[in-house]
């Protein structure tokens, strides 16, 4: 379905959420909003294929959809391996069910309805957040990398996806311009694009490239870049030390 929740005037903005509404419009709003998307979500599958290791967890985070859990199945090789997608919209874990059941596979699939900040992160070779850590409270940030980063095996990865901020004043109005004129090219009208802005503003707080390079390596991760960027939207790859131990 087409996304138009904010095409008309809704007078003052509630705050954005992950309800029922949201996830029908969801694959048309994040194609239409984030640039660069399917590029995102098909990498992140050959890069779980690539760092995945036998007799361990996969975990999505933030799974919505189910988009990165059904690249990473794609790619899963190793025995025993089992995904776990984990996200706290009911609406959304529910139709990501449905997503799931409808594509074969081996590969077991576990989908949580809970809070990513409250489940334990154990035995894992691949971690995901794709655009969820923005919508973590700033304050629980490092605690949650810190989890993840405890519950990784040696060689185990984090790809992290999030919108950036720019420190630098002129070069943040360059590039959210040209953000803006990829949702217009997409269809989207100021109306719809100031709207939206008023209902994420207080719920989606971003980082700065820096913040969260420096975040990463603050929890013990030595590898740790951008592998992919568009504008304000990139994707970052943390890799947990081989040599770490117990």
């Amino acid at each position: 379905m087409r996304d138009t929740i904010y095409a008309n005037s809704q007078g003052p903005v509630k705050d954005f959420t992950f309800d029922e509404s949201v996830v029908e419009v969801f694959p048309d709003m994040i194609q239409r909003s984030v640039p660069g998307y399917p590029t995102i979500i098909s990498t992140i599958g050959k890069l779980a294929g690539q760092f995945h290791q036998a007799n361990s967890n996969i975990y999505d985070l933030g799974c919505s959809l189910g988009a990165a859990t059904l690249s990473m199945r794609k790619h899963i090789r190793q025995p025993n391996c089992k995904l776990i997608g984990v996200d706290n919209s009911a609406a959304m874990i529910e139709k990501c069910r449905r997503h799931v059941q409808g594509f074969k596979s081996e590969v077991p699939v576990t989908l949580e309805l809970a809070d990513i900040n409250d489940i334990a992160i154990e035995n894992a070779s691949v971690v995901v957040m794709n655009f969820t850590l923005q919508f973590v409270p700033p304050a629980r940030r490092e605690a949650l990398l810190q989890k993840i980063y405890d519950g990784l095996k040696p060689s185990g990865i984090l790809i992290l996806s999030e919108k950036l901020k720019w420190q630098d004043d002129k070069m943040q109005q360059v590039i959210d311009e040209l953000h803006l004129d990829f949702k217009r090219a997409n269809g989207y009208s100021e109306l719809e694009i100031s709207q939206k802005r008023s209902a994420i503003e207080n719920v989606m707080k971003i980082d700065s490239q820096a913040t969260h390079l420096e975040r990463l390596q603050q929890v013990g991760f030595t590898s740790a870049s951008i592998w992919f960027q568009c504008f304000n939207f990139a994707s970052f790859l943390a890799i947990k030390s081989d040599n770490y131990s117990q």
